[in-house]
């Protein structure tokens, strides 16, 4: 059995097993744990009460925290001629259309969002297998097809984020950086839950939010009680 080192001794002293913490509680813990010497995602996971396996518990959305993700988003608008001033305008990276369809079906995808209309969903396509498995393809379900390109670049630069559920009923996702204040941590891991509720399945029976955790980059999971979320 491998030995402990000295951080991970002390950051074992700091959670207790077995108890879920309120979220105010884990927003201060996770920063007290993390002994990463770069700036460490925080993130959140939440099993759901739901079956994946059936369309109708099939759970995906987005959510725009109020201080954003704290990670540099690099946008690709995906438009015409007429649409890349406004692209432009709105923050995005890359503007462009045939030119970067050419350089994706070359291999390039140094990007983290691609914005687009519905006008073009026609050309892109066929970049189906590329951008597919990299979560890439842009969807109308997560707002990045849609004909008002600015706003949409405008929302995804300021921390909005999209989500799904996987195939064990569970979301995953960054809730922003462990330099966050711990009230910037639990404001946003607040309004992640609070979307994940308001998407809740008709169809889902039983317990909804059956247990939620908070981590960053390498450290422990926090449990965290559920109904603390609300009590804020």
């Amino acid at each position: 059995m491998s030995k402990l080192t000295k951080n991970q001794k002390l950051v074992s002293k700091k959670i207790e097993t077995g108890k879920a913490y309120t979220l105010k509680e884990a927003s201060a813990l996770v920063k007290e744990i993390t002994t990463t010497k770069f700036d460490a995602s925080v993130d959140m996971d939440v099993r759901l009460g739901v079956d994946p396996r059936k369309a109708n518990q099939m759970l995906r959305g987005v959510v725009s925290l109020p201080h954003g993700t704290g990670k540099q988003v690099r946008v690709l608008a995906l438009c015409p001629p007429d649409k890349e001033a406004e692209a432009v305008a709105a923050g995005a990276d890359y503007v462009g259309l045939d030119e970067y369809i050419n350089k994706i079906k070359g291999g390039w995808t140094d990007i983290d969002v691609i914005i687009t209309l519905p006008s073009v969903m026609g050309k892109i396509g066929a970049l189906g297998r590329i951008l597919g498995p990299r979560g890439l393809m842009p969807n109308p379900k997560s707002g990045t097809v849609t004909n008002d390109i600015g706003l949409a670049i405008k929302e995804v630069k300021q921390g909005k984020i999209d989500f799904k559920v996987d195939k064990t009923g569970i979301v995953h996702s960054s809730i922003g950086k462990i330099t966050f204040h711990p009230d910037q941590i639990r404001e946003n891991a607040k309004e992640f839950v609070s979307t994940l509720i308001k998407l809740k399945p008709s169809t889902a029976k039983g317990t909804y939010i059956k247990s939620i955790y908070l981590s960053s980059t390498m450290s422990a999971g926090i449990k965290v009680e559920p109904k603390s979320v609300d009590e804020m």
